[in-house]
């Protein structure tokens, strides 16, 4: 999905401090059936791979999210298939906003998905709308819808179709189709386990308009260990390699290196995330090659229902400072 909505022209920034407006975002990640962990097949054959946009997911989690501002998120269940949140955001840097968050989902009692749809919608103050759907055709088949504008223009609307076969993931996602310019941008994923603890497969980019037409094919590799995931994505658009080591139970880091064809740029990172059970805190940190330095603490305040976010980051080639507080309710 990320190669599509780069070519689309609503890609997302990684790193804080950067120059361009980001897009609307969801302040939580969307649910588990988005970034799956592998099928366990405890018979002897080969796991499913996952989704394709879900490879650099485990070292994904280590980093900690930019917070910035005065943020208030209320979270309140209605029932046992529908939610709702209120996000209250005071910033310095961007205006304000305030944001209505609504999710419906229904799972049996074991946490599975069942075959009854699933529909997230966000809209904040401004007017710009967040929307997804996800329907399970079969056991192996589900199709997912999403919606995206900014104000009253149309940013995104983008189908995908995903087969989940026993050792093996294959989707194609058709993303802003466009009959009157006569553009589209189609996307085909594809991966296979080829032994207990390793990913092969790729991904094809191919993008029409009426003045231009091209194509991009990205291969990827995984390799897992017990507590180590290595992950490596390479072609014609750069290389995005990244690893995952689960040193305890309390201590997690990871890697990322990322190099692009297009901007002429690459840019290493590292990030760590410690756990203190006995404190009900968790700590994560990063660093990275542009001499950016950032953390976030989450203390949840038990036995009230909340948690507490307290985040900086200092870009210090900038001369820049950044200093977040969140709490969660519910």
């Amino acid at each position: 999905m990320g190669s599509v909505l780069a070519l689309a022209g609503a890609g997302r920034q990684n790193w804080p401090f950067s120059s361009d407006t980001p897009p609307p975002q969801w302040d939580t990640p969307l649910p588990h059936w988005d970034t799956p962990p592998r099928w366990e097949r405890r018979d002897g054959r080969l796991p499913n791979p996952g989704s394709f946009h879900a490879l650099h997911h485990s070292c994904k989690d280590v980093f900690p999210q930019q917070i910035e501002g005065v943020k208030m998120i209320v979270n309140k269940t209605l029932s046992s298939f529908f939610k709702a949140s209120h996000t209250f955001h005071l910033s310095a840097v961007s205006p304000s906003q305030y944001r209505f968050h609504v999710e419906h989902r229904q799972s049996d009692s074991h946490g599975k998905d069942t075959d009854s749809p699933v529909l997230i919608g966000e809209m904040d103050s401004s007017g710009s709308l967040n929307a997804h759907s996800l329907l399970h055709l079969s056991e192996r088949i589900r199709a997912k819808a999403v919606f995206q504008t900014q104000q009253a223009q149309f940013m995104t609307w983008q189908f995908e179709t995903e087969y989940r076969g026993s050792d093996f993931t294959a989707a194609v996602t058709m993303a802003n189709p466009d009959v009157l310019r006569e553009s589209v941008i189609l996307v085909a994923h594809f991966l296979q386990s080829v032994c207990s603890g390793l990913v092969l497969g790729g991904e094809l980019v191919y993008h029409r308009g009426r003045h231009e037409e091209g194509g991009i094919l990205t291969l990827a590799g995984q390799y897992s260990g017990p507590n180590w995931v290595a992950t490596l994505n390479a072609g014609k658009g750069g290389a995005h390699a990244s690893y995952y080591h689960r040193a305890n139970k309390q201590i997690q880091v990871g890697v990322e290196f990322e190099a692009s064809t297009r901007t002429q740029e690459t840019s290493a990172s590292f990030g760590y995330q410690m756990e203190l059970p006995e404190a009900n805190m968790v700590f994560r940190g990063m660093v990275n090659s542009r001499c950016i330095i950032g953390g976030v603490l989450e203390k949840s305040l038990s036995p009230l229902p909340a948690t507490l976010l307290i985040g900086a980051f200092v870009n210090h080639r900038g001369d820049k400072l950044q200093v977040g507080l969140g709490i969660n309710v519910g």
